[in-house]
């Protein structure tokens, strides 16, 4: 009888044992998930401006800036007249000055007529482009979402001197940082 005791005490012990073993194992899972699915939202939301109290104006700045990405990307299976530009070397902003950015690009424009405007105005888009690419880092145009924000970004400033059409789109022809 008194073995009998001592084995009915061993087994609650293992079997609770092994209880608190099973719900270790399973809250770590559990922590393990969390941990990725936080450092997959923190990542792909990387580029994004943080959220503020003005939800509103924030949306409405997003929705622009899809309408925009929208308009320069949708027509990639109508592409239309192309103006190219020479290649342009320039440095990268950095601590150093050690990295230098290759970069050949051709210009997509609204309409043939925006070629003559474009003529006259090749030293000023040149000046744009060349203060643009001196502004930024290694790290900013090294991602493809940095490479998609370098397109915006000099779209923008040379519409902005553009009076008879305008750029619809960016190609990198060549691009190579080193």
């Amino acid at each position: 009888m008194a073995e009998e005791k001592n084995e009915e005490e061993v087994a609650p012990k293992k079997s609770s044992s092994k209880l608190v073993l099973i719900i270790i194992i399973v809250l770590l899972v559990l922590i393990l998930i969390g941990g990725g699915v936080a450092a997959y939202f923190l990542l792909m939301n990387d580029n994004e401006e943080p959220q503020a109290n003005n939800q509103p104006q924030n949306q409405t700045q997003s929705k622009m800036q899809k309408k925009k990405n929208i308009a320069r990307n949708s027509d990639l299976m109508q592409i239309g007249p192309i103006y190219p530009l020479d290649q342009f070397i320039v440095n990268l902003l950095s601590d150093n000055g050690s990295r230098f950015l290759k970069i050949k690009m051709d210009l997509e424009m609204s309409s043939q007529e925006l070629t003559t405007e474009l003529d006259k105005k090749k030293p000023l888009i040149r000046d744009i482009v060349i203060r643009t690419l001196t502004s930024k880092t290694f790290q900013e145009v090294s991602t493809g979402k940095g490479k998609e924000k370098l397109k915006d970004e000099l779209v923008d400033r040379i519409n902005s001197v553009l009076a008879d059409g305008s750029i619809k789109n960016i190609f990198f022809t060549e691009f190579v940082v080193q």
